[in-house]
């Protein structure tokens, strides 16, 4: 592990909390992926006191928070980021920092421009892990999220979470890539545009990044409101087009998003990515139905698939990690996570693939690997192997 740089990281963050410009840290991509911790994140907060660090502890279930003095809290963030995480972001006044260590323990360090307002204010209740806010959102109030304050409505609070989570986890992907300034974003099956409209927000409002975004769905009426809420929000690049994930003809798509589209439809969706040469896929499948009918298991696992829930829950496991290991195959660096708590929404994987090469050379192997997992499941064909002809 690369100690200089690591000492860089915690050095930078001890200045920015001694000096109070500290926005936000996030510990993310936890090192076991069995543990129930999934992420960390610390503020500052003022009580009476004085100033602590505001830490919260992000478990699959629930969130536990913690304050602790400067010191004590410095001392368990670099503890934790070396035992249990492999990404770290600090997000300040002045610059944001982020930390990566890959399966090898080598680290990376890089330093960016601001991408938040420099905080005001420490009071507890001020501080919040948003990166959506909610003050003269336009889109926030025309889809029902706020009321007319401009406060989250109760009914809506999930939908809100999920919006920031959401943000939270795409954004390190979309500024990662180069060329930003220039990038066609496509959302395919966008419906109401709830996570659309954040996004482009996120981009445009936040990052300052002059990018085209359209959004796909064939619901001609949902279209048409998400055309009229992008006007009254003066979202001039962002477009909502009626067609389909199959048949809608775009020229160039950098960036493709398909969330909680149905069964196959995320297959083709992967496929459109795929075939236009996406740099980054992204996409939360919903239903597992092909894979489930196709089923014709002859060895030990017939007594764990003659359970409906189970053989359910073994059709969703292997549909996206033949979706994740095809995408491999075509040179994506693929990872698969949750993308929100089953406490916010029962759909919550996300797969996640980045171009890394035109051609992948371990190919052959990969799809030696697809073969074989197809052959313990009596599996005849993924439909997203049909799609790409293979």
């Amino acid at each position: 592990m690369n100690n200089k740089q690591l000492s860089i990281f915690f050095e930078k963050l001890k200045q920015f909390v001694e000096d109070k410009e500290l926005i936000k840290l996030v510990l993310s991509n936890k090192r076991d992926e069995f543990s129930d911790l999934k992420s960390i994140i610390a503020t500052i907060v003022k009580l009476k006191a004085g100033y602590r660090l505001n830490i919260v502890y992000r478990h699959n279930t629930k969130d536990i928070t913690k304050n602790y003095p400067f010191d004590e809290g410095l001392a368990i963030i670099n503890e934790m980021y070396i035992n249990n995480f492999q990404n770290g972001e600090i997000i300040a006044n002045t610059e944001n920092i982020i930390l990566t260590t890959n399966q090898k323990g080598k680290i990376k360090l890089s330093i960016k421009e601001p991408t938040l307002q420099p905080l005001t204010s420490f009071n507890h209740d001020n501080i919040k892990d948003r990166l959506i806010e909610t003050k003269q959102n336009i889109y926030l109030r025309e889809l029902g999220i706020t009321n007319a304050n401009w406060a989250v409505r109760h009914q809506m609070s999930d939908k809100y979470k999920q919006i920031n989570r959401y943000i939270e986890l795409i954004s390190p992907e979309i500024k990662e890539l180069e060329n930003l300034n220039k990038l066609h974003i496509v959302d395919m099956g966008s419906g109401k545009g709830y996570l659309t409209f954040a996004l482009y927000d996120y981009l445009h409002n936040n990052l300052k990044k002059e990018i085209k975004f359209t959004g796909v769905e064939f619901r001609e009426d949902l279209v048409n409101l998400c055309n009229t809420i992008a006007q009254k929000a003066e979202f001039k690049d962002l477009n909502f087009i009626t067609g389909t994930i199959e048949k809608t003809v775009i020229d160039k798509i950098d960036v493709l998003i398909a969330l909680h589209a149905c069964d196959t439809a995320t297959d083709e969706a992967i496929y459109r990515g795929i075939n236009s040469d996406a740099s980054l896929i992204v996409c939360a499948p919903c239903c597992h139905k092909q894979i489930r009918k196709e089923f014709n298991v002859t060895n030990e696992l017939t007594h764990v698939v003659k359970y409906g829930i189970l053989k359910e829950r073994q059709a969703e496991i292997i549909t996206d990690s033949l979706r994740a290991l095809i995408l491999e195959a075509y040179g994506y660096k693929t990872k698969v996570f949750e993308f929100i708590s089953t406490e916010h929404t029962p759909k919550n994987v996300m797969i996640v693939g980045r171009k890394t090469d035109s051609t992948n050379p371990n190919k052959k192997n990969i799809m030696e690997t697809i073969q074989a997992i197809k052959s313990i499941y009596g599996i005849e064909q993924h439909y997203l192997e049909k799609l790409l002809n293979i």
